[in-house]
């Protein structure tokens, strides 16, 4: 059969028809636009606030910069978008919860699930963190950094009242130095930092 002759055949959409379709392609077409637009969205939201050049420059940078930003004395608001700022869209910063029976679990959060936790305590009661000693391994773009930290409630106090390990994990982009996890672990009874992770005498 021609194409001709198939046209005679083919029979005239309706129009109601017609509509009906077109409706459903501009409905098709407008849920498709706000998806699009929530992606885009979402992906402005999660970006980080541009960092202080200075704080990301080095690996010593970055890591001076993690400690300073959740540092304060009692009353004093810390700067959360310098911290944010630290991270990489995803970071993790994961303590270790030490369990009764000597094991322990890890309490994974999110940049903003750690600011939401420990906004109030941080700024209420003071609290000054600081490492004391660092091992590092580096490969390529990557590193992992064994840092033991002090805690004090005011900068002055003769004694921490807490010490411990964070485990960092650090990448570089090609321009800065990225946070990409801070896995963390605190000395307690039974549970002693061993002398090559303190600085050396």
């Amino acid at each position: 059969m021609g194409v001709s002759a198939y046209l005679r055949y083919v029979r005239p959409r309706p129009a109601k028809q017609s509509e009906g379709l077109m409706a459903k392609l501009l409905a098709a077409s407008v849920l498709a636009a706000a998806v699009l637009v929530a992606v885009v969205v979402g992906q402005e939201a999660t970006r980080p606030p541009a960092a202080r050049p200075a704080d990301v420059a080095s690996m010593d940078a970055v890591v001076a910069a993690l400690y300073d930003v959740i540092s304060g004395p009692a009353g004093q608001a810390r700067d959360w978008d310098r911290m944010r700022s630290l991270f990489v869209p995803g970071a993790r910063l994961i303590p270790a919860v030490a369990a009764p029976d000597g094991g322990a679990s890890a309490r994974v959060l999110d940049v903003e699930g750690y600011i939401g936790r420990s906004r109030q305590t941080l700024e209420r009661n003071g609290f000054f963190e600081r490492e004391i000693a660092r091992r590092t391994e580096r490969f390529g773009n990557i590193a992992h950094l064994f840092s033991t930290y002090e805690s004090r409630h005011a900068a002055a106090d003769p004694a921490p009242f807490a010490r411990g390990i964070n485990s960092i994990q650090l990448l570089k982009d090609g321009d800065r130095w990225w946070v990409v996890t801070v896995f963390w672990d605190a000395e307690r009874p039974g549970l002693v930092i061993p002398p090559e992770y303190l600085p050396a005498k």
